[in-house]
């Protein structure tokens, strides 16, 4: 995911959890809130109640995939916070996962993101 594409201020994670609207399963919580930059944006939560370092990595780096190969509809910012069963779900679960919420969110998109 090109930097971008990444929200990393801490400013803009508290505005999509305060102003944003959450939709959420039992592997993950969806977070998003419109820019106005014409390109989405994606933050990742994944708490310490889900395991030690190599476990919440591993599940940042599925849910980071997830998310890069799944089109959507520009112009959000998107949060995506893992809970606890995401420790232990494979890739396509996650992605499933993600892919219902981005559906219930209608952030859906039609076309096949690049790479």
């Amino acid at each position: 995911m090109r930097r971008e594409q990444r929200l990393t201020r801490e400013r803009d994670f508290e505005a999509v959890f305060s102003k944003g609207r959450s939709w959420s399963n039992n592997l993950v919580v969806l977070r998003a809130l419109p820019n106005e930059l014409g390109l989405n944006r994606y933050g990742f939560s994944v708490g310490k109640r889900l395991g030690k370092a190599v476990v919440r990595n591993r599940v940042k780096r599925l849910l980071r995939e997830g998310a890069k190969l799944t089109p959507t509809k520009d112009g959000w910012d998107v949060v995506f916070i893992a809970r606890q069963k995401a420790a232990e779900a494979d890739y396509h679960t996650l992605k499933g996962a993600i892919e219902e919420l981005l559906s219930r969110a209608r952030l859906l998109g039609s076309e096949e993101k690049e790479a």
